[in-house]
């Protein structure tokens, strides 16, 4: 025997199980003819039938915002994320978001993150700029969760961090859990957390800084910026884990440079970079 709903989402990969789950509560999903519960046991030899309905309007309002595309497929965007930028809303943040840029580019999204999330498979911070995948169908959108949660996708960020790196390579592997007095930040201080694996390598030096090349294995809250904060090499511009003030830095040097990925179109392997933005590189350039 097997629940409806388990047996509808392997009928149907290309619909998130919400949605059907949603269907045969809404009577949309009749069984020989009448209709069922999300958990009625199918026993073999019943008629299934299924009426779907049309999926609910995105909820974020477009706006008519330029979105750079670095890659496309019939599954998967890669669109350069700016810094200053939120990626969906949130708490105070229901407008000037990625996905209202998205929603006015992109009439077809995935639904699997909800009507406020359309497309958002992962995250980069406000203040981080660079490549962040958008799933276009639910299905593509339940592979590339899949490729995240295996950690199968390569991600790669470029961190200018304060002083001299001693090595020239590294790797961090301290949990990370929310600040117990300082609640809007994270830390890696206590014996308790969420597993979260930082490696680095020394890209350039500098007198007083250090560029590194950063890949992760988690995407914690601030995974980054706490890991490096805590062997003392605090990336460059971070008020929050470094120097309230910091007149010398234009905006938080941290950018996700590289990703690599399977299509979920295609199965093949790709491999996205975000080129440096401009004032990053005059920063270094002035280093």
């Amino acid at each position: 025997m097997k629940r409806l709903d388990h047996f509808l989402q392997e009928q149907l990969p290309e619909y998130s199980r919400s949605r059907l789950q949603s269907w045969i509560k809404d009577g949309q999903v009749t069984i020989d003819g009448n209709t069922a519960r999300v958990s009625t046991l199918l026993k073999g030899g019943e008629l299934v039938e299924v009426h779907p309905a049309a999926p609910p309007p995105l909820k974020a309002t477009p706006e008519d915002v330029p979105v750079d595309v670095l890659y496309e497929d019939d599954a998967v965007l890669a669109i350069y994320k700016p810094a200053g930028v939120v990626v969906h809303a949130g708490a105070g943040n229901h407008e000037g978001t990625l996905v209202n840029r998205l929603v006015h580019r992109f009439q077809a999204l995935s639904q699997v993150g909800g009507e406020l999330r359309p497309g958002i498979v992962h995250r980069l911070d406000k203040d981080t700029s660079g490549v962040l995948l958008v799933a276009r169908t639910d299905a593509a959108h339940r592979s590339l969760a899949e490729q995240f949660s295996g950690r199968t996708v390569d991600k790669t960020y470029l961190a200018l961090v304060r002083g001299k790196v001693r090595d020239e390579m590294g790797r961090v592997d301290k949990p990370i859990a929310r600040d117990p007095v300082r609640r809007t930040q994270m830390t890696c201080s206590l014996s308790t957390g969420r597993e979260a694996h930082t490696e680095y390598r020394v890209k350039q030096r500098f007198e007083k800084f250090t560029l590194l090349e950063v890949k992760i294995g988690t995407g914690r809250t601030h995974q980054i910026r706490v890991h490096l904060a805590s062997l003392g090499h605090q990336v460059a511009g971070d008020v929050i884990y470094g120097p309230a003030k910091q007149a010398d830095a234009p905006r938080l040097f941290l950018h996700a440079w590289r990703i690599g990925f399977d299509s979920p179109a295609t199965g093949e392997r790709v491999q996205v970079e975000a080129p440096i933005p401009a004032e990053l590189q005059q920063w270094l350039a002035r280093l």
